[in-house]
């Protein structure tokens, strides 16, 4: 699919992995709905980068606030063509630590979040998709792309919810690549590694340099717009489907 003059909703599109999409996307000239909890940094990326791109305030765990943002971009865009995921967050809580069992309402949040979250933007923006027209020669009316994390697979100490929540979004890919195959849209999951997003700005410079060389080779934490760019590689290779596709300069996670 051509990504020019189409239509993609990005959550977490305000920072990280999902701002670095929103500007990769806008530079081919695509149109952009950007969904983030950040009204100030979502507002001002889409100010700065032009009428092409809009922001909605969107809790993506809340049925109502995505279903409202889903129509407002169908409204001021017409369509929706790709979908790509970002939002999410995680925690650091020992099943069994010092102050008792995992809270299970901790547990919850991030499930929420995360797993729930994804699904609950993909579903909504496929069965827009599903209404329009095809625009690829082999009947593509759409993509979704979700995020996922080699947490999924080399979950540390204290990452029981964000992995289960990660690992969710892997499961549920190639079943939900099957149920929208008749449909025209495609399916697939990046898995990034350690990709210095806004969260490693304030960490100490021997920190990022110590997890850097976990990394197989380059011995360096990843670039935001390196996943943007195998975001746009996915939405533009129409015989990649269903598939989870790790972007981590072949780390395997240790314990911790």
């Amino acid at each position: 699919m051509d990504i020019k003059n189409k239509v993609a909703v990005i959550t977490g599109g305000a920072s990280g992995l999902g701002e670095a999409t929103v500007r990769r996307f806008a530079g081919i000239g695509a149109k952009i709905a950007i969904f983030d909890m950040n009204e100030e940094r979502g507002s001002a990326i889409a100010k700065e980068l032009g009428t092409d791109v809009i922001f909605h305030k969107v809790d993506v765990a809340d049925e109502e606030s995505v279903q409202a943002a889903i129509d407002a971009t169908v409204a001021t865009f017409g369509a929706i063509h790709i979908c790509c995921n970002y939002a999410g967050l995680g925690n650091a809580i020992k099943t069994v630590g010092k102050d008792g069992a995992f809270p299970l309402d901790a547990f919850k949040f991030v499930i929420n979040v995360n797993l729930i979250g994804t699904f609950n933007v993909l579903r909504l923006a496929a069965e827009v998709m599903s209404k329009q027209d095809p625009v690829t020669e082999d009947g593509g009316r759409g993509v979704i792309i979700n995020t996922a994390s080699v947490a999924a697979y080399e979950g540390q100490m204290g990452q029981a919810a964000y992995s289960a929540s990660k690992g969710g979004v892997i499961g549920m890919t190639l079943p939900i690549a099957r149920d929208l195959a008749q449909l025209g849209i495609r399916v697939n999951t990046i898995v990034p590694g350690l990709i210095h997003t806004p969260l490693f700005d304030s960490a100490p410079k021997k920190v990022v340099e110590s997890l850097s060389a976990t990394v197989l080779n380059p011995k360096r934490l990843g670039r935001p717009d390196e996943i943007a760019h195998l975001a746009q590689y996915i939405v533009e290779n129409d015989y990649t489907n269903g598939e989870c596709i790790r972007m981590d300069g072949g780390i395997r996670m240790q314990p911790r």
